[in-house]
């Protein structure tokens, strides 16, 4: 069976997490979030942010985070911005469209959105009440192509949209990722206070399930309750996703296995440089595109899976691998020692 770099939730979780449930299954507690391990754990992401007029709500997956947060953001008439690459644009079935909002999509070379290529999306939609009104931007960090922001760059986008009355919604699916990439000057609790919501993603870091949506914009919290119950996410068994988030936090098990995976993917990425390949992005994260002739993806392929992300020309394509909190040591010397032999 190959092994495969396709996507880091291919495992389960990470044992500590299922000693978590097995040891408070038979435990009686109130549902839909109100049980004690979901309040502890919303406790502590409130105080890792420095924000405790935050709001802190779980949900079972990244689409679903995305969904209910912007849909219950925005009135019928107002639109997001966010980057051709982002997952609510490519990846998501059309689903925050299928409310209603437009998404204004944004190419750039990065994965990254830059205030000015907001300020171009808005100065083409001045014809009021015709088109609609540019209301969120939506950025990801690690972005789809593994790029993360800096500091400067957040801040700044931040600042941008509040001069504009624009709302910044962060896709934090991989946010462990980003934070503990070798790169990264950002704190999470940076993101407490440059943004007006975001969401810490569990899935694919070490939880069977779940997404943490933070809502620091006091404005956009009254009556979120009734969007998760609205859209199906206010899970009457909420202790499950509860429990996750506060064993992976309480002593940052969930920036230890974050880490893990950026240590093994900067690993096969100084393999593939040793033999003079590029990259599609320069990434730092769990995420790296190498870029490959197609007799070489082909020669790879015969033992790993992973996508081949973006043909490049008739004779190469960019791949992309991802690691996870359980890609081992000896799976990564394989892959290396097959990098090593490519034609």
């Amino acid at each position: 069976m190959k092994y495969s770099f396709k996507n880091d939730y291919a495992e389960g979780a990470h044992p500590k997490v299922l000693e978590a449930l097995l040891q408070t299954n038979k435990d009686q507690q109130s549902g839909y979030g109100l049980d004690d391990y979901s309040l502890a754990a919303k406790a502590i992401i409130k105080q890792k942010i420095n924000n405790p007029k935050s709001t802190v709500d779980f949900v079972s997956g990244g689409t679903q985070a995305n969904l209910i947060a912007i849909s219950s953001f925005l009135r019928p008439h107002e639109s997001v911005v966010a980057a051709a690459t982002g997952h609510i644009f490519t990846n998501e079935s059309g689903a925050i469209e299928s409310t209603g909002h437009k998404v204004h999509a944004v190419e750039t070379e990065n994965g990254k959105i830059r205030p000015e290529d907001i300020q171009t999306v808005i100065e083409g939609h001045q014809n009021k009440p015709h088109q609609v009104k540019q209301k969120l931007v939506y950025i990801s960090n690690s972005t789809e192509v593994g790029t993360i922001y800096l500091k400067d760059e957040l801040r700044n986008l931040y600042d941008y949209c509040q001069r504009n009355n624009l709302y910044l919604f962060v896709d934090g699916a991989r946010l462990g990722h980003a934070l503990t990439a070798e790169t990264n000057n950002l704190t999470l609790e940076d993101f407490g206070k440059y943004t007006d919501a975001f969401y810490l993603g569990g899935t694919k870091n070490g939880a069977l399930i779940g997404e943490a949506i933070v809502i620091n914009n006091e404005n956009l919290q009254e009556d979120f309750g009734f969007h998760l119950k609205q859209k199906g996410a206010l899970l009457a068994k909420g202790r499950l996703l509860g429990i996750q988030f506060q064993e992976l936090l309480k002593d940052d098990l969930y920036f230890d296995l974050a880490k893990h995976a950026n240590q093994q993917a900067m690993k096969i990425k100084k393999a593939f440089r040793e033999i003079s390949h590029d990259f599609l992005t320069e990434t730092f994260t769990n995420q790296i595109f190498p870029m490959l002739s197609h007799s070489q993806i082909e020669q790879l392929s015969q033992n790993f899976d992973f996508y081949v992300w973006k043909k490049l020309d008739q004779d190469q394509a960019a791949i992309r691998i991802i690691t996870s909190w359980a890609t081992e040591d000896y799976v990564v010397e394989q892959f290396i020692n097959e990098i090593k032999n490519l034609k």
